[in-house]
């Protein structure tokens, strides 16, 4: 059984904790309760990292804010129908790297991405660019971010109305308003980030891609009743 649960361990770069590892023995049709679970980690020395803060883009107000009509209601019913957005920062061998992601609230999954070494209005419109261009036709979904300089500009505003697409931004200084958004880039850096040293950013731009596949294709989710966002997603377009 320690054999077992170090072996998941080290297959998820040390990323589970013991409620995702009870998770797993469980689809591999193994009854064990989550206190065995987490006693025999604790006798393994296997323990998952603990997450530090993020990077801020709030310049003052400049451009026009959007409401915020997302109001955290995190729960979407089906893909493509609630996005997030936001911005965070890497640093690696002197130099900065930043992620611009877009989530989807159906799944957690990432749908898009861009990296770059400066929090430029580019690295957001490569972003948004790749985000309009997986959805297909008649899917409009609500976008939200914070008030970051980078979403209150009108190139951005207006590729979002050229869509149909509605925009939301939190309030002011709230943090919980994009919560979802902020926990992925929690477990983006405690498990990816903080546990090693990168020699450079494009060392560091090379694990961020690779941990974003694995977060959408292999990374089960608890609250997706173990699949991960891409086998919820799947799962949900064959029963539709």
């Amino acid at each position: 059984m320690k054999q077992l649960i170090a072996s998941i361990f080290h297959e998820h770069r040390g990323c589970y904790g013991y409620r995702r590892i009870h998770c797993e023995l469980q689809k591999r049709g193994l009854k064990f309760s989550g206190k065995t679970v987490r006693k025999l980690m604790q006798q393994l020395g296997l323990k998952s990292p603990v997450r530090l803060k993020k990077y801020r883009s709030y310049r003052g107000n400049m451009g026009l804010a959007a409401e915020n009509i997302l109001q955290r209601q995190f729960k979407a019913e089906a893909p493509c129908e609630k996005w997030v957005t936001d911005i965070t920062e890497f640093r690696a061998g002197g130099q900065k790297l930043y992620l611009s992601p877009i989530l989807d609230l159906f799944n957690g999954e990432i749908v898009a991405w861009e990296t770059a070494c400066r929090p430029t209005e580019e690295l957001v419109k490569r972003m948004l660019n790749k985000g309009l261009e997986s959805l297909a036709e008649g899917e409009k979904p609500l976008l939200h971010s914070d008030q970051g300089w980078h979403y209150r500009i009108k190139s951005y505003q207006s590729a979002l109305a050229d869509r149909g697409l509605v925009q939301s931004m939190s309030r002011k200084g709230n943090c919980l308003d994009n919560a979802v958004m902020e926990n992925f880039f929690g477990h983006l850096k405690e498990e990816m980030y903080y546990r090693r040293d990168y020699r450079n950013v494009e060392e560091l731009e090379n694990a961020v891609n690779e941990y974003i596949t694995y977060w959408n294709q292999k990374r089960i989710k608890l609250s997706l009743g173990g699949l991960s966002p891409v086998e919820y997603r799947t799962e949900y377009q064959k029963a539709g």
